[in-house]
């Protein structure tokens, strides 16, 4: 049976609107969460592969709040771009997005290659108030610890653009990668709440459009990173990074900080790269502090 989500109840409790916007020739789908009686206080882009779902246990914690996440162009229920996915590409798509829905100023969060996304859309001309990075790429994944993966992995999607469709969709949504990706960056000593990420990650990461666009993000994500538009997040931002994350090791984590004129680190411990899944509740309190601190 499947295991039920530990934050199905707060998040049952808030209330949610699901609406459609066209971003750049990419049909975009949304979900907007809280009160309708107020400003809209955050915007969240996801991690690659994954959809908005993978950042509601987030959400789930920010009641009050009203939240705005969209699925990325090419993932979840949103159609990709009509050209090349790059980093440039998913900034211009954000910068639009933000202005197709009239939040500019409004503070963005980006978790893992969301972070990427978000802050070269800053060097790229969005201007929120404050800006989150949630698990950021703070550096490049060829030097990282994982870095004898990089090849591996750029191998791995690019069979799948070669295969026929059918065959690649097969291929590129092999459930044994997902659980041993899974389980390499799962934290927890919980076993119930480890059962749940594997799961999670087996429902959402296999909603990619098609084989070329997974392939386009997998390439955008190891060939950039935050500390490449760092000197573009001149307003408050908040760092908040897991002690043990090996895809962002901490190392990297606090030069990003040093190099940010009004930057905050929050370190959590026990946790990886995962934050958004294992320590919800206290990246939402760090969240919610830091929003209401520069507000």
């Amino acid at each position: 049976m499947p295991v039920p989500s530990p934050y199905s109840t707060k998040l049952a409790a808030i209330p949610v609107r699901e609406a459609v916007v066209e971003v750049l020739g990419s049909t975009t789908r949304y979900w907007e969460y809280g009160p309708t009686d107020r400003p809209v206080d955050l915007v969240l882009i996801h991690g690659f592969r994954g959809d908005h779902h993978g950042l509601e246990p987030i959400v789930s914690n920010l009641s009050g709040l009203r939240i705005v996440s969209p699925d990325l162009p090419g993932y979840g229920a949103s159609t990709p771009l009509p050209t090349t996915h790059t980093i440039a590409s998913y900034g211009r798509w954000l910068l639009a997005f933000v202005d197709a829905l009239g939040l500019a100023g409004t503070p963005v969060l980006g978790h893992s290659f969301g972070s990427i996304v978000v802050s070269h859309a800053v060097a790229a001309g969005l201007a929120p108030r404050q800006v989150v990075l949630l698990n950021p790429i703070a550096a490049d994944a060829t030097s990282g610890p994982d870095k004898v993966m990089v090849p591996i992995v750029k191998l791995y999607f690019r069979i799948g653009r070669l295969l026929p469709l059918r065959a690649a969709d097969f291929w590129l949504g092999i459930p044994l990668a997902t659980r041993i990706m899974s389980v390499k960056l799962a934290r927890t000593p919980d076993r119930t709440l480890r059962c749940w990420i594997h799961e999670e990650h087996g429902r959402y990461f296999s909603s990619f459009s098609d084989p070329t666009t997974l392939s386009e993000g997998y390439e955008a994500s190891v060939s950039m990173n935050v500390i490449a538009a760092a000197d573009s997040l001149t307003m408050p931002t908040l760092l908040v990074v897991g002690a043990l994350d090996n895809i962002a090791p901490l190392e990297g984590q606090r030069h990003l900080a040093e190099l940010l004129p009004d930057g905050e680190l929050v370190i959590l411990e026990g946790v990886g790269h995962l934050i958004h899944y294992e320590k919800p509740a206290e990246a939402a309190a760090a969240i919610r502090r830091f929003l209401g601190a520069h507000a």
